[in-house]
């Protein structure tokens, strides 16, 4: 079936997020390294932004490491950063050429210092761009997130530049790290599991939610466009 042809593209979510699970289970069930998976798992999101540069999407985040990650085998998490490094750098030129524009969310201090500078830099070198903009999250997860925005929201209020009646939804987005981006219309995750893992739980209150049973390396063009046909189908009432 062909999904492309059937997306209606006056009607394109305009920020999509996406959960890349299965990688390990993808390599395992080929006798290799979960770090095999994860090698493979780089040409599933080089297919999904082109995809989404390609039909119009503003936004593209990627759940590519959580905080919870970091209690992973050291010789995996080495494996994953030195990965990140590699792909930003491969990926920079093609970034640049299709006008694509890099951020990051997430508690970037754990990130080792090579790879946050690689990152910085693509950040800083594609500021300008415009077609779309790729989120990596990095080091991150929903509930550091939040517990981060309480806390600097207490200090602002103890400075007094913040009165604490004054705290609503609104304020409270202000602070959490993904404030300059609109809330996912759309959630992708693969592998087949059915739950959110700690990500963006708090700019998921209305977001539409696809599961999909192929593992993220398997995950090719017609995967994507098949979530953004369900989603085209679907009434979103934000709770009216």
């Amino acid at each position: 079936m062909n999904y492309l042809e059937q997306i209606d593209l006056e009607r394109l979510p305009k920020h999509i997020a996406v959960i890349m699970d299965g990688n390990g289970r993808w390599a395992q069930q080929r006798q290799m390294e979960r770090v095999f998976g994860h090698k493979n798992g780089v040409q599933s999101v080089r297919e999904t932004v082109e995809a989404s540069a390609e039909l119009g999407i503003e936004y593209l985040t990627l759940f590519a490491f959580s905080t919870e990650n970091w209690s992973r085998p050291q010789f995996e998490v080495d494996a994953l950063m030195s990965l990140l490094v590699e792909t930003i750098e491969a990926e920079m030129p093609t970034m640049q050429k299709n006008n694509i524009r890099v951020l990051s969310i997430g508690d970037l201090q754990r990130i080792p210092e090579a790879a946050r500078l690689k990152l910085q830099k693509c950040i800083a070198d594609t500021a300008n761009n415009t077609r779309l903009a790729v989120v990596l999250a990095l080091s991150y997860s929903a509930r550091w997130e939040i517990c981060d925005a309480a806390r600097r929201i207490a200090e602002d209020v103890t400075k007094g530049q913040i009165n604490i009646q004054n705290i609503d939804n609104e304020v409270f987005s202000q602070y959490l790290t993904t404030h300059n981006i609109p809330d996912p219309d759309l959630l992708i995750r693969t592998s087949g599991e059915l739950r959110l893992s700690n990500f963006l739980l708090w700019q998921l209150a209305y977001t539409e939610l696809f599961f999909t049973d192929v593992k993220w390396p398997d995950f090719r063009k017609q995967d994507y466009y098949q979530a953004i046909v369900e989603f085209q189908k679907r009434e979103r009432r934000f709770g009216k």
